[in-house]
């Protein structure tokens, strides 16, 4: 099994999902086992976190005793049954509403699962809840019209991030192994990295979605690379229903650690716009460059591309997207949307439609500027985010509408450019919070990128023992 990340014995509800396979198999424990420890963990944490959206025990402990009934026939129904797994609020589970985090949307059950979630259902994974997001996934946040507010389990002072909020911190906080999350412009990065994870941006089209947009990907937030890539075994499987999925493959998803010797790795740092790059960010990512030299890496600097006039025209292109949306409601079920969106969204009347398709025309500048960035290099690492951390009652880290992406710099340009990419935890900040590295491939080389996150699990410090519910 894994060692744990202390030397403290680890509960069931802590084991990684290819441990809870291998304890299945083995007759060690059986899904309803981990399940009850999984539930007894939920109660003691979600009082202060927030985490979950139709949190279901009755329906786990049932799904949970159908899974052990197979086991013991030695009859599995998949690669992850028995496994405890949570879905984003916005994907869609059949007789279910979706919500996306805003109390102005009409709670419609969905007619059939997306494809992500289907595919985790035909795995054997028991869904046992939702988890939260903000509204409309427009934040970087725990904070939501619709959802109570969502905590990060590290410090409950703290923001878990977004817009994969609850998904992180029920990850954090160990509400079983396997947390689904969905990224437009960094919202399973960057929860990942403000929880400690590891959370994969696939390439665009790896995971079939629906309904499929420029950029949105949905992607594994999990405690450990082995994880994520068994996840991703399950999400990456063929869906019709996407238009704009990669064509199937027979990807063996069993990550390797990737030797780093002779790769030329880009260290990516000062990037010149958005929120400054802070001092333990800096110190961490600069540590497992290090770690990948002494590895055998040739690491040097790679030159920034992404530039305010790009990060603007993300921004009006989005505006205009919601505001489409928005503008399409009566004013009292608009003003139930949080201010913070709203006000946001409503530039969106004012801009032009030039405006508008000169912001969508950025995607296409950003996708060639990455591709000649990696004509240099084969990966690519980074910070995840440019801040440590930031209040729990904050919409995003600057907390300014005006002012909505600035956190986001080193996330965003790689999902325009459809690169897989994905956060690992590289350290502690002085008050032991998480911080976050990013490594980034070729666009398709999901393989290779999980692959040297696994070698940085191993080069990496020691990791700090997961946070333990609050007392009383």
């Amino acid at each position: 099994m894994h060692k744990p990340a202390s030397n403290e014995i680890t509960s069931l509800h802590d084991l990684s999902a290819v441990d809870l396979i291998a304890g299945y198999r083995a007759r060690q424990f059986s899904p309803s086992e981990v399940m009850e420890e999984v539930l007894a963990h939920v109660a003691a944490w979600e009082p202060h976190i927030k985490a979950l959206y139709l949190f279901d025990p009755d329906a786990a402990r049932a799904a949970a005793k159908a899974s052990t009934a197979r086991w013991a026939q030695d009859e599995p129904a998949g690669a992850l049954d028995g496994v405890p797994a949570t879905v984003k609020d916005n994907m869609a589970t059949k007789g279910q509403p979706i919500p996306l985090g805003a109390a102005s949307v009409t709670l419609t059950p969905a007619a059939a699962d997306a494809p992500p979630a289907a595919r985790l259902r035909e795995a054997g994974a028991i869904i046992f809840a939702k988890t939260t997001m903000p509204d409309y996934g427009m934040l970087s946040s725990g904070l939501s019209s619709f959802h109570p507010l969502t905590r990060n389990p590290w410090d409950l002072r703290m923001n878990p991030g977004g817009s994969s909020a609850g998904a992180g911190a029920a990850a954090a906080a160990g509400y079983g192994p396997l947390h689904l999350g969905t990224d437009i412009g960094g919202s399973v990065r960057l929860p990942a990295a403000w929880c400690g994870l590891v959370g994969l941006k696939p390439s665009f089209g790896r995971v079939p979605i629906d309904p499929p947009y420029v950029g949105r990907v949905a992607g594994p937030m999990t405690r450990i690379v082995d994880d994520a890539a068994l996840m991703m075994s399950v999400l990456s499987k063929p869906d019709r229903r996407d238009g704009t999925s990669l064509p199937p493959t027979d990807l063996n998803w069993k990550v390797v650690e990737k030797s780093p010797r002779k790769l030329r790795i880009g260290l990516m740092l000062e990037l010149g716009v958005g929120q400054p790059l802070e001092a333990p960010v800096r110190a961490a990512v600069l540590e497992a460059a290090k770690a990948f030299e002494s590895a055998g890496a040739v690491v040097s600097e790679a030159k920034n591309f992404f530039t305010r006039e790009m990060l603007q025209g993300l921004d009006n292109f989005w505006r205009a997207r919601l505001w489409d949306d928005l503008s399409r409601l009566t004013p009292e079920v608009r003003n139930k949307t949080l201010p913070y969106i709203l006000q946001w969204a409503e530039r969106g009347a004012s801009l032009s439609g030039v405006e508008v398709v000169r912001g969508f025309n950025v995607t296409m500048a950003i996708r060639a500027a990455a591709a000649k960035l990696f004509c240099d290099f084969d990966y690519v690492i980074s910070p995840t985010s440019p801040g440590v951390k930031f209040p729990a009652e904050f919409a995003s880290p600057v907390n300014d509408p005006a002012q909505p992406f600035e956190h986001i710099t080193y996330t965003v340009p790689w999902n325009m450019s459809e690169n897989p990419a994905v956060s690992v935890n590289a350290g502690y900040d002085a008050d032991g919070f998480p911080i976050g590295l990013q490594i980034v491939g070729r666009r398709f080389d999901d393989l290779g990128v999980l692959g040297l996150a696994k070698t940085f699990e191993g080069l990496r410090g020691e990791q700090r023992p997961w946070p333990a519910p609050p007392k009383g």
